[in-house]
């Protein structure tokens, strides 16, 4: 169900033809003549809150295909201008600013800033400063072309993206957007200060031609590929983000320093990473991420909710849904068809149905007679209807369900924790279901398939890997075993059909009977293509592995059980590596991608603009009576997007034979 971001639609714009099109974008971009309408944009360029006199602003549309001039206009000596659209824009380009200064120096570092406005619509007044060229470079670092200031990219990643965007800078002001300047972020994280400083390493290159000098080493690629201007250098740095860290600290500490508060110290990374909490009222430990075809987000939520630690927390009842951006759906939580604790599992079928696994999560306290069953799965359609009854589906011996899996052909594989078996409905057929006994796994946990339908199934009492044809039997050399896995839990799948699995190493699994620990870090598996253990690999961080995703271009993340951090590894093949490594070497710092608003996280996945999510699953400190955390997190466009299919229609039932009784006279 993952593909890489291609063969989308292309939408085409008619422009005004200009004659700045290369000073302001580069050859790439082509002009053609409008449609007659006419629409007005008032705004300034300020560096410092200082108006940038003279600069070039022009006003663009991206979409599928080359990006397209709408309107141009020259700052006056206060930075105003005012551009006249004449001609519409399609309604799912991404609309953005870009002001130039008139004749830069070519010794050094072009001062170019970039606004992400909007998807389709243009507003009445922006902005155009360091704080919106921090959030332009971010959520659209993906879909930006490196060594250029082109923005191109499919519908619906670069159109989400837009809302990540304005989650950190509004650009109608300049200043920090609500969502980042605002619990659970602002003056709770360091992400505000983040950004500041990256801000104040654009403010520094205004102040002076050395800054500027330092900022372009700094922020060239570890390709070599040298940034020429100021929007370029942060691109650079939002996608690889542990090049040079304290070399960019540096720059953030020269010049003026407006942007308070700052960073007092380097961090291993400059990563940019919000919180996001729901309805502020439903979220309590939540276990897992499905991310749909348009970008939402379907988080199982595995504790009812309770701001008291101290208050004993029973199973939680809801599913949640978020939008592309982190927004809280208005129609969520979801509720009913038999949801109770859910934890690993949640998954999205062909067809569109959310299926959730109902682990029965419950903290120690909780009342005898709210205590929840652990034998059933949920399933519900992306606007929240449930479609199982109220009790959920129990057919098949479902048993401390975790991972729940579907195949492409839309079968549902539920990983029992509880039986060391797995339970297989057959094309989403509750009615046909099978469980499946003696596999070689015991404590099943996670579940992921490879490109002819084989299932693999972690299992984390027994630090083996079932390996499962499309129709749930065995496959020669099943279970794989071996030194490569040590207590594997979460497993996810390459393009190419290898899979990686998150070895934790020491912790004590969510299922009954738990074992013991072997006092490891962890590490991460390769299992090839051709289903054959490969290596474990170590480093970037790993502290207790858990979830695990496969990026766009098939690099590897992990969200880890300690540490307040997830890790990034080198995938199959070896093409998005640190200069120098190669498969399964570490892509993040020895300290991993750290947050210091993460806390003990047990899920990751990728959506459509290359945010990488988390799950805040339970506290840093866990209280045995409340110990979920509240919220999931978003890393800012630091991972290749991953398109989920769009569903297809749901096949017919297969028809099944009427047999008349003896007395039919039909």
């Amino acid at each position: 169900m993952r593909f890489r971001v291609t063969g989308h639609r292309i939408v085409t714009v008619v422009v005004v033809v200009v004659g700045l099109v290369a000073s302001l974008l580069g050859p790439e971009l082509a002009a053609a003549q409008p449609e007659p309408s006419e629409a007005r944009i008032g705004g300034t360029v300020r560096l410092a809150d200082i108006g940038l006199g003279g600069y070039e602003v022009a006003l663009v549309a991206a979409a599928d295909a080359e990006p397209m001039i709408l309107a141009t206009a020259t700052a006056d000596g206060a930075g105003a201008f005012e551009l006249v659209l004449e001609g519409s824009p399609p309604p799912r380009a991404v609309l953005y600013l870009v002001a130039s200064a008139p004749d830069p120096p070519r010794a050094s570092l072009d001062l170019r800033l970039v606004s992400v406005l909007g998807v389709g619509t243009v507003p009445g007044t922006a902005v155009v400063n360091e704080m919106t060229t921090v959030a332009a470079a971010y959520a659209l670092a993906r879909f930006t072309a490196p060594g250029t200031n082109v923005v191109r990219g499919p519908d619906p990643g670069l159109p989400n993206a837009v809302g990540m965007a304005h989650n950190l800078v509004d650009p109608s002001t300049g200043e920090a957007g609500v969502v980042l300047r605002t619990a659970p972020n602002g003056d709770e994280t360091s992400t505000l200060s983040t950004v500041n400083s990256l801000a104040n390493m654009v403010v520094a290159c205004g102040d002076s031609a050395a800054a500027c000098g330092a900022l372009r080493r700094a922020a060239t690629s570890p390709e070599g590929l040298v940034p020429a201007d100021t929007h370029q250098a942060l691109v650079n740095v939002a996608r690889d983000p542990w090049s040079s860290a304290t070399e960019l600290f540096v720059v953030a500490t020269r010049g003026s320093v407006p942007r308070q508060p700052a960073r007092v110290a380097a961090p291993e990374a400059w990563t940019v990473a919000l919180r996001f909490a729901g309805d502020g009222r439903t979220m309590n430990g939540p276990g897992n991420v499905a991310v749909d075809h348009e970008g939402n987000l379907y988080v199982g939520n595995s504790y009812e909710y309770s701001p008291d630690p101290t208050e004993p927390v029973c199973a939680g009842e809801a599913l949640l849904k978020f939008s592309p951006d982190g927004r809280h759906v208005p129609s969520s939580p979801f509720t009913g068809g038999g949801l109770n604790g859910p934890g690993h599992g949640v998954t999205i079928d062909p067809f569109g149905d959310v299926w959730v696994g109902n682990y029965g999560a419950a903290a120690p306290g909780c009342t005898q007679g709210d205590q929840p069953s652990h034998d059933s799965v949920s399933r519900f359609t992306l606007e929240g209807t449930a479609v199982s009854p109220p009790r959920g589906y129990t057919q098949g011996s479902v048993d401390w369900p975790q991972g729940t899996g579907a195949d492409d052909r839309g079968s549902i594989w539920i990983a029992n924790c509880g039986s060391d078996s797995v339970t297989l409905y057959s094309m989403g057929d509750p009615t046909r279901p099978r469980t499946l006994t003696d596999l070689g796994v015991s404590q099943p946990f996670d579940v992921a398939f490879d490109d002819e339908g084989n299932a693999f199934i972690t299992g984390v009492g027994s630090s083996s890997v079932a390996v499962l044809d499309p129709d749930g039997r065995p496959r020669p050399g099943s279970p794989l075993t071996g030194d490569v896995f040590n207590r594997p839990m979460g497993i996810a799948a390459d393009q190419a059909g290898n899979q990686w699995v998150a070895n934790s190493g020491f912790v004590e699994p969510p299922c009954p009977g738990r074992a013991g620990t072997d006092g490891t870090k962890g590490s991460v598996a390769l299992i090839s293509a051709e289903g054959e253990p490969v290596a474990a690999f170590e480093g970037g961080g790993l502290t207790i592995p858990w979830g695990i995703a496969v990026d766009g271009d098939d690099n590897v993340w992990i969200s880890n059980f300690a540490g307040k951090r997830i890790s990034q590894f080198c995938g199959v093949p070896a093409t998005d590596c640190r200069p120098g490594g190669s498969v399964g070497s570490a892509i993040s710092p020895d300290a991993g991608y750290g947050f210091d608003g993460l806390t003990r996280s047990s899920a990751v996945a990728i959506d459509p603009s290359g945010n990488v999510w988390a799950t805040n699953h339970w506290k840093e400190i866990p209280v045995p009576t409340n110990p979920g955390g509240y919220q999931i997190v978003a890393y800012v466009g630091l991972a290749a997007p991953v398109q989920p299919a769009v569903p297809r229609a749901r096949p017919a039932a297969p028809a099944v034979a009427v047999v008349a009784l003896p007395t039919f006279t039909g």
